[in-house]
């Protein structure tokens, strides 16, 4: 291609970027510098200019880019597409609000109850120390929930004073510690955290929550115990619902009680009238759930978190919030591991 050829075509893009001074950046941009651009095809014509006059070339082609470019800085850049009519009283689309999960809910709502009565919410490591998980809580190395059966241990240095690393297989770890942290009853304690233990069923996960309450001080008793379960009942489930302990064993609490709660269904008598019939309660069989344990705490776990079982007693608590939670009125789940499924259709529904 000759020089002249060359700037002649280089003249004729310069008349037509005049003539279109007027349109918008975009049509400007598209029209010019796009890859099918004006500009842009002549610029990739330099290269068959002939070499010696590939300079004079080279400057009138930065003479139009500059041009160009003054151009666009000068166009408003607006362009109306639309020019429908619009109201702006008509009530916009709600974008999709998402919630808190149930857990998380119940969560909450346990919390509140707790700290209406004086406890303090706290939250103490799911990965924890032997010591704290079973040795301070009167448990001996032989106990089978010191078995790596049912315990999940963490492949981590082992302590001469605290002994291995777990996952804390329930939220009772939290109770020596929160005897440390305060130094001296009174205490009134409310602790909420993920627990591990290797069962996966309908009724267990290998992850789930508890909720462990602890009181001591001094002249604390098993009427303060009941008590506090039948207010929970009541605030959790609804009036009118009891509670009910029976004996049990556990190795940090003594004496020991399971806690069972009046079936919101039947209202605790364990029959249900229907169709001018009485029939057994299919949903409780008895009149009452079994939801968790608790129990005065055991002298052994007083003095381990550095408190004279002379002087102080105290009370223990806890149980899955997932088993309490689907008790509730309204809500048959049979299954818990639904609540961690991640489907939305049934997560949508709380």
């Amino acid at each position: 291609m000759t020089i002249t050829t060359f700037l002649e075509q280089l003249a004729d893009i310069e008349a037509k970027l005049q003539q279109q001074a007027s349109a918008t950046r975009s049509d400007l941009e598209k029209m010019f510098l796009s890859n099918n651009g004006l500009f842009t095809i002549i610029s990739k014509q330099i290269t068959e200019v002939e070499p010696t006059d590939r300079k004079t070339a080279g400057k009138a082609l930065n003479q139009l880019k500059t041009a160009i470019e003054t151009v666009l800085a000068s166009s408003t850049g607006r362009e109306v597409k639309d020019k429908r009519w619009v109201d702006l009283t008509i009530p916009g689309e709600k974008p999709e609000v998402g919630h808190v999960h149930p857990i998380s809910q119940a969560m909450a709502e346990i919390t509140g109850i707790f700290e209406h009565i004086g406890f303090t919410r706290v939250r103490y490591p799911e990965v924890d120390w032997d010591w704290y998980a079973f040795e301070s809580l009167n448990m001996s190395p032989s106990h089978p929930a010191r078995d790596e059966w049912e315990t999940f241990f963490v492949d981590l240095p082992r302590s001469d004073e605290k002994g291995q690393v777990v996952l804390t297989p329930h939220t009772s770890n939290g109770q020596v510690r929160e005897m440390e942290r305060l130094g001296e009853p009174p205490i009134r304690m409310i602790n909420i955290a993920r627990c591990y233990r290797r069962q996966q069923d309908v009724t267990h996960t290998q992850m789930f929550h508890q909720f462990e309450g602890l009181v001591v001080d001094k002249g604390i008793n098993i009427q303060h115990l009941k008590g506090t379960l039948d207010y929970f009942a009541e605030q959790f489930y609804g009036p009118g619902t009891k509670s009910r302990i029976r004996p049990f064993h556990f190795q940090f609490t003594e004496p020991s009680f399971e806690v069972d709660f009046s079936c919101h269904i039947c209202s605790g008598t364990g029959e249900i009238a229907q169709d001018g019939k009485t029939e057994k309660c299919r949903f409780c069989k008895s009149g009452w759930h079994e939801v968790g344990g608790c129990g005065m705490v055991h002298p052994n776990v007083l003095k381990a978190g550095g408190i004279d079982p002379d002087v102080y007693t105290g009370f223990a608590f806890g149980w899955g919030i997932e088993r309490t939670y689907t008790l509730k009125k309204g809500l048959e789940i049979d299954d818990i591991r639904l609540l961690y499924s991640g489907d939305f259709k049934f997560l949508e529904q709380f």
